[in-house]
C-alpha cells in the first residue's frame, strides 16, 4: 500500500518496494498463464504466440507491434456465445476492431456494438449483417443517425431526449421504422475506476431511473412515429469481476420494465444488462469464468422477473474487454536501462522501450497495472524490480509501473506486455508524432498483418502545409 505524494504515485513512500500483491518470482523468465493468451509459451527463453516466435516476428515487422492471438480471440468469443446461449452477445468494437476482427466476430456468431460512424463503416466493410449491429453513443449527430438507420442497424441505443427527436426526424425523412433501446442509469456504484463506472447518476451516459428521465424517454419513444420501442439498456461499468453489481441493476431496470407494462400497456421484448467483464492484467486480478457469469446473471433475471410477475425478456450481454483484452500482447524493443539513485541510497531501474503512452495510454489515464516479460532470450540473472517506461516527453509515460525482470536486462532486448488487446490500439495516438504500431494476427505458426504500421506519409497526409 502506498501513500499519496505531491509528485504522484511513482514517488510515494514505499513505491520502491512495489505493490503488496507483486511477488518476487523464483524465475523471472516464467510466464503467468492467466495473464497471457492461451497459445503463449516460452521456448528457450523466446516468447512464442500462435506458434510464431516473437523474435523472428520483431525482425520481420519491427517494434513496437501488437500481436493478436487469433485462436485465443475466437476461443473467448465462443466461450461467451456458448455460456450465454439464448442471449445475444455483443462484441465491443471500441475495445478493438478492424475488418478482420469484425469478420471473426460475425463468424463466431456474435453481434457487434459500435459507437461511431467509423466503427460502423469497418463493420459494414467487413460484411457484418447490419441487423446484428447496435449503435451506441451519448452524442449521436443527425448525419450519424441517418447513416445508421439507412444501413439498417438492428437497434439504436438512445441516450438523451434530444436524440429521440433527431431520430424521429431521420426516420421520417427516410421513411423507415427504427428499433430502439433506451439506455438507463440504475444508480449502481460499480467497484471499478471512476472513469469506467457508468451506471452512477453523475456521469454522461444514459437517462436516470430515479429522476424520471428514463420513463419520460420510454414514453416518448413509444409515442414517436418511426420508432419501435424494444427495451431498456443498462451498463454498470467496465473491468467487473462478478455478477453482484448486476443484481441491484437488474432489480431496478426490471422494475422500470414492469412499470412500462403497467402504465403504457407495453411488454417490451428485450433487455440489455451490459457487461464490461474484467480480465487479468496482473496477479491481483481474478476474472470470472463466462459460464459462472452466465449462471449468476440468469439466476438474477429469473428471480426478479418472477418477483415482479413479468415475462422474461430476450436478453443481451456485452462482455467488453473480456474477448479482445487477453488475446493481444504488445512487443517492444528496450532502448535504455537506467538505474536511478534516490534519496537514502535506494535505486529504481527504469527500462525504456520504443513505444509508450502513444500505444498504451491506459496506465497514465486510468492508473492501470500491467505485467511484462523478457521476450527474446533466457536469462539466468536474479530478478530485479523495474519500471517500464516509454520514449515520450512526459514524466507520466509509464507502461508498467512495477515488474520483476531479469537483472541483466539490457538495450536491444525484446519485452512483451500482455493484456493489451482492449483499448490500447483503439486509443493509440500520434503523440510526439509517433507512428501507430501494426496489429499482427498469429495462428498455427503463421503471421499476417491485419493493420499495417503507419508511415511518415500517413502522418503528413493531413498536414496542409506539406507541398
Amino acid at each position: 500500500m502506498t501513500t499519496t505524494h505531491e509528485a504522484g504515485w511513482a514517488h510515494a513512500a514505499g513505491a520502491l518496494r512495489g505493490p503488496s500483491w507483486l511477488r518476487r518470482p523464483a524465475d523471472p523468465n516464467e510466464l503467468v498463464p492467466a495473464l497471457w493468451s492461451r497459445t503463449a509459451r516460452k521456448h528457450d527463453g523466446e516468447l512464442v504466440v500462435g506458434g510464431v516466435g516473437l523474435a523472428d516476428l520483431a525482425a520481420e515487422v519491427g517494434t513496437p507491434a501488437y500481436v493478436l492471438d487469433e485462436d485465443d480471440f475466437r476461443h473467448r468469443a465462443r466461450a461467451f456465445r456458448d455460456a450465454f446461449a439464448g442471449w445475444d452477445v455483443y462484441y465491443a468494437a471500441k475495445a478493438f476492431v478492424c475488418t478482420a476482427v469484425a469478420a471473426w466476430v460475425a463468424e463466431e456468431g456474435l453481434c457487434l456494438d459500435v459507437c461511431s460512424d467509423g466503427e460502423l463503416t469497418v463493420a459494414l466493410r467487413a460484411g457484418v449483417d447490419p441487423a446484428r449491429i447496435e449503435y451506441h453513443g451519448n452524442n449521436k449527430t443527425q448525419p450519424e443517425l441517418r447513416r445508421a438507420v439507412d444501413a439498417g442497424v438492428g437497434r439504436v441505443v438512445v441516450d438523451s431526449l434530444v436524440e429521440i427527436d433527431r431520430l424521429v426526424a431521420v426516420t421520417a425523412d427516410l421513411g423507415r421504422t427504427q428499433p430502439v433501446m433506451v439506455r438507463v442509469t440504475a444508480g449502481v456504484e460499480a467497484h471499478t475506476h471512476e472513469y469506467i463506472a457508468t451506471a452512477h447518476e453523475d456521469q454522461k451516459f444514459g437517462l436516470s431511473i430515479t429522476s424520471g428521465d428514463a420513463m419520460d424517454a420510454v414514453r416518448r419513444v413509444h409515442q414517436a412515429p418511426g420508432l419501435e420501442l424494444q427495451g431498456l439498456h443498462s451498463h454498470i461499468g467496465s473491468q467487473i469481476f462478478d455478477a453482484s453489481g448486476f443484481e441491484v441493476a437488474a432489480r431496478r431496470v426490471l422494475a422500470l420494465h414492469a412499470r412500462v407494462r403497467d402504465e403504457l400497456g407495453v411488454e417490451m421484448p428485450q433487455l440489455d444488462l451490459g457487461g464490461g467483464f474484467g480480465i487479468a492484467y496482473t496477479t491481483q486480478d481474478d476474472p470470472a469464468d463466462p459460464a459462472d457469469l452466465a449462471t449468476d446473471m440468469r439466476r438474477i433475471v429469473i428471480h426478479e422477473c418472477r418477483a415482479l410477475g413479468i415475462a422474461e425478456p430476450h436478453l443481451s450481454v456485452e462482455p467488453g474487454r473480456a474477448i479482445a483484452g487477453p488475446a493481444m500482447c504488445t512487443l517492444y524493443t528496450i532502448g535504455t536501462v537506467k538505474p536511478v539513485r534516490l534519496d537514502g541510497g535506494a535505486v529504481r531501474t527504469y527500462v525504456s522501450v520504443d513505444g509508450g503512452m502513444s500505444d498504451n495510454i491506459r496506465t497514465a489515464l486510468y492508473d492501470a497495472d500491467y505485467s511484462a516479460t523478457l521476450a527474446g532470450r533466457h536469462s539466468d540473472a536474479e530478478p530485479t524490480l523495474a519500471r517500464v517506461v516509454g520514449k515520450h516527453c512526459e514524466a507520466g509515460d509509464v507502461v508498467v509501473k512495477d515488474e520483476f525482470l531479469p537483472g541483466d536486462v539490457r538495450p536491444g532486448d525484446l519485452l512483451a506486455v500482455p493484456g493489451t488487446g482492449a483499448y490500447c490500439r483503439s486509443m493509440a495516438s500520434n503523440y510526439n508524432h509517433a507512428l501507430r504500431p501494426p496489429v499482427v494476427a498469429v495462428r498455427d505458426g503463421a503471421a499476417r498483418v491485419v493493420v499495417r504500421r503507419e508511415t511518415v506519409d500517413d502522418l503528413l497526409a493531413t498536414d496542409e502545409g506539406v507541398a
